[in-house]
């Protein structure tokens, strides 16, 4: 049935070639955060589809956020922390990484693309890395077309 569902979205994607897919962005505050505030002052070029969400550390993010974010009309959710090794909080980013997997999980069970969820790492001074992440999951997250869940959301 969940199936059907994916697939019946996706054939009304390829008709609407407008669609712009909304992205949430949970973002460390010190590193992933900083580099969009870096990418901003620099004036980077990235598409304006990712609503940034400042966290005080990747590790503070909940599967229960994640899978919300979906349910609430994201089409996709990327949490975007320190580099492995890196994390000011010791292992945050590892703590986030064991969540996000839980969340593609649970996606997948219930027949929504997996890959509507990643997890990215990058240092304070990668702003133009920022960028490029953000474009990246706006293209995947177009390819796959809105999320199930999102089709009662105004756009």
């Amino acid at each position: 049935m969940a199936a059907e569902t994916v697939a019946a979205v996706r054939k009304e994607t390829e008709a609407d070639a407008s669609f712009q897919p909304r992205i949430v962005a949970f973002c460390c505050n010190f590193c992933a955060y900083a580099a969009a505030d870096l990418a901003g002052s620099m004036r980077l070029n990235y598409p304006p589809n990712a609503r940034v969400i400042r966290l005080p550390c990747s590790g503070k993010i909940e599967i229960l956020y994640l899978l919300r974010a979906i349910e609430d009309g994201a089409d996709g959710v990327m949490v975007m922390g320190c580099l492995d090794g890196d994390c000011h909080f010791m292992n945050g980013n590892f703590r986030a990484k064991k969540r996000v997997a839980a969340a593609k999980k649970l996606l997948e069970e219930v027949g929504i693309e997996p890959e509507r969820v990643e997890m990215y790492n990058l240092s304070s001074a990668m702003a133009s890395k920022f960028a490029e992440m953000i474009s990246d999951m706006t293209e995947k997250v177009r390819r796959l077309g809105p999320s199930p869940l999102g089709k009662g959301v105004a756009r």
